[in-house]
């Protein structure tokens, strides 16, 4: 054979060969397809354990309602309906031991990642009220006007 087809050759088997190595060191003993199909997938055995003694950040709706009793019903009633407590509040990993961590945002983006207006017509996402941030009430924060926890009553009004 000649040269210039053996020099690629044996750098691409060397190549391979590093790599099997490499591998071979950097890849834990207990990773792979455990159990008698592709569920989970490939995982490494020993990180089980870490997974379920790891403390859920997120609580879900019912662990608000324990005491926001009349927030609750008033989403559960509104268009936010689908919209979890956390998605706006953030997570209740730590609530109510410590109250700090659900900062209410009340910033106009919290509201606009859903309610800017975006031009895509065949998207479901366009069923959603929408509004041009640079032109409807750009200076004032939604919840000036808008009760986030029943957005079809408008404040003031």
């Amino acid at each position: 054979m000649k040269n210039h087809v053996l020099r690629p050759l044996w750098f691409v088997l060397i190549a391979i060969a590093l790599i099997l190595i490499v591998r071979h060191f950097m890849v834990p003993d207990d990773f792979g397809v455990h159990g008698q199909n592709f569920t989970y997938g490939f995982h490494r055995l020993g990180n089980v354990d870490d997974w379920k003694n790891f403390k859920p950040k997120y609580k879900g709706r019912e662990y608000c309602q324990e005491c926001h009793e009349e927030n609750v019903v008033a989403v559960n009633a509104s268009k936010h309906q689908r919209i979890q407590c956390e998605n706006c509040h953030g997570p209740a990993i730590d609530h109510p031991d410590d109250p700090e961590k659900l900062t209410i945002d009340t910033g106009r983006e919290l509201c606009l990642r859903c309610h800017a207006s975006l031009d895509y017509p065949d998207n479901p996402r366009s069923r959603i009220k929408a509004i041009d941030p640079d032109k409807h009430n750009s200076e004032s924060a939604c919840i000036e006007c808008h009760n986030p926890h029943n957005p079809n009553l408008e404040e003031g009004k």
